[in-house]
């Protein structure tokens, strides 16, 4: 009996030796976010994650177990020593790339490797590949290959794939089937407590980044996956829902002021710009690095600027679906890729056609990506252009065609659309691989080079656009809104929950603005989802249908913002900006100092954003 328990023992041993490799792969490989953290709390990740890592063993264990208890009960069936090598190399492999998608994942994202990662690389995959263009590929194999050497020489090490006492009596098989299954009941359960193991069993620490190492990421994904699809709970009560409505109705209250208008025209066309990955870090006018975004700086000067605004989330499906359905991100869920659930949001699309607007939707890339195409053409846009739309000889980004081809379409377009027109042109080219079809303007071959040099290319094409736009006839009724989908770790390396990650521009733009309003600057703190009021009240149409929208325009609303990540968000005020992590369940970033009450006010503002926003994805 003690035979067969000590076969276990090892195989439980192996694999706890390969988390500890792999652990060790991760905090080495982002190394230079451990200058600052002592040695023993460093190590201390190692203790934490014994549970998860633990865990993930008993799932692995349960076949083997299975096929040890058929041999054990039944010695006649016979199955070759082989089998147990074989699954051993399966696991090996799997798991080895599971680590280096996830060494890249986690650098972009900031979260480990997840179900929105898996959906984008199997249903998505022309635009994962393009994503992970820039990813370092030789030391990404040399990675996969030392961990697959050094896994299967502890395996032979350590593993014995022999099995043993099959001769014993009876009782003594029952009673090591017994132990054995007892052991993997309590690994796989994280022991006997009244809560089942999850996340939170491996964060010890007030950096989120050690918490993230500890946790197993092969338990993390397979957790994850089961909540995306088989999920129906909301992982973020806080209170009951009644007070979470609310709290939220404290701060979203009916304004008591009528909105300043600020153009001259009742019934402007509309261009409005979505800027992909244009973070506010590069954006000189709003205090990031000088000389990347000329004409955008020129622009907000000589337009409408809002100063401190944050995106919903760090995705372009969230970004689009928060700026034209004013519906925030939904953390660990997409409801842009549920055609049932997002059909039932408001687009503001749909008040301008309700309002005798003709519309467009033009988009250099592939509409289908994350389920585009299906959310544009039920938001009330009569009109999609796509990369079906552009000649193969302008086809050379990754991702499509490049943003001035893009501008330069709709441009031509709008001669031939009906006015009033509502437009809306979303950019692609500051993406990775970060490719231009110019010479870059940054020569380094560093990838915050590359993305500068991008960058620095959309704001010239940005600039282009409305240099030839005021050529055209209809150009002095036209209002440009310009806003960005989300920001970018790049190029200071921002961490998922550091609030300037999510800081963006947004600008309103154009002749049809009166003088006297130009160069105005709005410093009250909004966000993405507050496009949608403050540009339908300009134009004198009902906002109403979005609830989740404030007007930034009028002085009686208050200014704030709520984003999120994969499993936290952030609150935004002038006085404090705080992030917090759920699984670790405290504030884990401030801009300023603390301030136990403003702090805890803006955490419960913050609880019911998250609360009731997944709620009603829920009940969409």
């Amino acid at each position: 009996m003690l035979k067969s328990f000590f076969v276990f023992i090892r195989f439980y041993l192996f694999w706890l030796l390969f988390f500890f490799i792999d652990r060790l792969i991760f905090l080495v490989y982002f190394s230079d976010r451990l200058s600052h953290i002592k040695i023993s709390e460093i190590a201390s990740t190692f203790f934490y994650a014994i549970r998860l890592d633990s865990s993930m063993v008993g799932y692995i264990s349960v076949i083997p177990l299975l096929f040890y208890l058929t041999l054990l009960f039944l010695p006649r069936i016979k199955f070759p020593e082989s089998i147990g090598k074989y699954y051993i190399i399966f696991f090996v492999l799997i798991f080895s790339i599971i680590t280096i998608f996830n060494l890249n994942l986690y650098r972009e994202w900031g979260s480990k490797i997840n179900y929105r990662a898996l959906d984008l690389a199997f249903n998505s995959t022309k635009e994962a590949v393009a994503s992970s263009s820039s990813s370092p590929i030789l030391s990404s194999l040399s990675i996969f290959a030392g961990l697959i050497l050094s896994a299967l020489f502890l395996a032979q090490k350590v593993i014995d794939v022999k099995i043993k006492d099959h001769l014993q009596p009876l009782w003594k098989k029952a009673s090591t089937a017994l132990m054995m299954l007892t052991l993997t009941f309590l690994l796989i359960r994280g022991g006997w407590q009244l809560s089942p193991i999850n996340q939170s069993m491996a964060y010890f620490s007030n950096e989120i980044f050690l918490n993230h190492a500890a946790v197993n990421t092969e338990w993390n994904l397979i957790d994850d996956i089961l909540s995306n699809k088989y999920g129906k709970d909301n992982p973020y009560q806080y209170y009951p829902r009644e007070e979470a409505q609310k709290i939220l109705s404290e701060i979203y209250k009916k304004p008591t002021e009528s909105t300043p208008i600020l153009l001259n025209s009742e019934r402007p066309n509309v261009v409005l710009i979505i800027l992909e990955s244009y973070t506010a870090e590069l954006v000189g006018v709003l205090g990031g690095e000088k000389g990347v975004t000329p004409n955008t700086d020129r622009l907000a000067g000589e337009g409408i600027l809002f100063e401190e605004i944050y995106a919903a989330a760090g995705r372009t499906d969230k970004g689009v679906l928060a700026s034209i359905s004013a519906f925030p991100a939904q953390a660990i869920r997409s409801v842009m890729k549920l055609g049932s659930k997002q059909e039932k949001l408001p687009g503001i699309a749909q008040e301008f056609v309700k309002n005798s607007y003709s519309t467009s939707f033009y988009y250099g890339g592939e509409s289908e990506f994350f389920n585009m195409k299906s959310y544009v053409l039920s938001h009330g846009y009569k009109k999609l252009v796509d990369q079906h739309s552009f000649q193969s000889k302008d086809m050379n980004s990754k991702w499509g065609a490049y943003d001035d081809k893009v501008f330069t379409k709709q441009l031509a377009d709008m001669e031939h659309s009906k006015q009033p027109f509502f437009s809306t042109i979303l950019t692609l080219t500051n993406h990775e691989p970060f490719e231009i079809p110019v010479e870059r303007k940054y020569k380094g071959e560093n990838v915050n080079d590359q993305f500068r040099s991008t960058m620095f290319f959309t704001d010239s094409c940005l600039g282009a656009y409305l240099n030839d736009a005021k050529k055209k006839s209809w150009y002095k009724n036209t209002l440009f809104v310009i806003i960005a989908d989300h920001g970018h770790r790049l190029p200071n390396d921002l961490t998922e929950f550091e609030a300037r990650k999510y800081r963006i521009p947004l600008i309103f733009y154009g002749d049809v603005i009166k003088p006297e309003f130009k160069g105005l600057k709005i410093s009250k703190t909004g966000s993405q989802t507050d496009l949608v009021a403050t540009l339908l009240n300009q134009v004198k149409i009902d906002a109403s249908r979005y609830s989740w929208s404030k007007d930034l325009l009028n002085p009686s609303t208050p200014g704030f913002a709520f984003f999120n990540w994969d499993n936290g968000f952030g609150f935004a005020t002038k006085e404090q900006v705080i992030s917090f992590d759920n699984v670790g369940k405290n504030i884990i970033l401030r801009k300023n100092k603390a301030n136990p009450k403003l702090d805890n006010e803006l955490l419960r503002y913050g609880q019911a954003h998250m609360q009731e926003v997944f709620q009603q994805y829920l009940d969409l």
